[in-house]
């Protein structure tokens, strides 16, 4: 359900249920995790990208998961929370490339990219209100950041339709793509970062997470820390020595 596919310091992860499009279940959601992991503990891993197969990235909680009873929507939140927590805490860029549909927590878990590109067709929609529940997967904590508390509200209580240029020009997404050259283009951008200073962009990511809830104060604090940290990094030497010497830099990730 979740296939993995490795390209120089890059890994690809596709939601693979293109005859569900991609609709979330319970294992789904715990083989994604695994595979964060793994990201998360494999230092040949520099970057990951995530997309779907077919023609969405993911339609949301597949509701026939559950068949007549009632969920347990608390209990079930757990394993979300858990997908949302890896991607939000590992320290190295994730691309997300939104090749169809994003609804529900497909949309919750396509915006927890660090960089989004998006096909064009591509469209989002909220979708928590039209079955009568509240947004999850870390939506309402992220969405507001991106669009603003207004827009977030049309969005979460009309649960719009929105197209890719629409989601664009929302800031939902960075690029548009022709559909056929998504892929080779999200692979593109997460090799170039797999190439880069991998471990000043996951402190950089670290920072950004503990600004929206840090003062100005903890902020120059904790700027300071982890600055003394990147200070230390075999990349930064690097970066100085190839600044020094007018070329460019070999970054390691270390």
């Amino acid at each position: 359900m979740v296939e993995k596919a490795r390209h120089e310091g890059v890994l690809l992860l596709t939601l693979n249920r293109p005859e569900r499009l991609n609709a979330l279940t319970g294992a789904l959601l715990d083989e994604l995790y695994a595979a964060l992991e793994e990201a998360r503990e494999d230092g040949a891993v520099r970057a990951l990208l995530l997309t779907g197969a077919g023609r969405a990235f993911s339609a949301g909680q597949d509701l026939g998961e559950f068949g007549e009873e009632k969920p347990d929507y608390e209990g079930h939140l757990r394993r979300y929370n858990r997908v949302v927590r890896a991607l939000a805490t590992l320290e190295k860029p994730v691309v997300v490339a939104v090749n169809g549909a994003a609804a529900g927590a497909g949309m919750s878990l396509a915006l927890w990219g660090d960089l989004r590109l998006a096909a064009i067709g591509a469209t989002f929609s909220t979708a928590f209100v039209r079955i009568g529940l509240v947004p999850d997967s870390g939506l309402s904590f992220l969405l507001p950041r991106l669009v603003g508390l207004a827009k977030a509200q049309e969005l979460l209580y009309l649960s719009p339709r929105i197209s890719a240029e629409e989601a664009l020009a929302l800031g939902l997404v960075h690029r548009l793509v022709p559909a056929e050259r998504l892929l080779e283009e999200a692979l593109r951008l997460a090799q170039g970062l797999a190439e880069g200073p991998t471990r000043a962009l996951g402190l950089t990511k670290k920072l950004l997470l503990e600004s929206f809830r840090l003062s100005l104060e903890e902020a120059l604090d904790l700027e300071a820390i982890l600055q003394g940290e990147a200070g230390r990094t075999l990349d930064h030497e690097e970066g100085v020595r190839a600044f020094r010497e007018k070329r460019p830099p070999r970054f390691q990730g270390r």
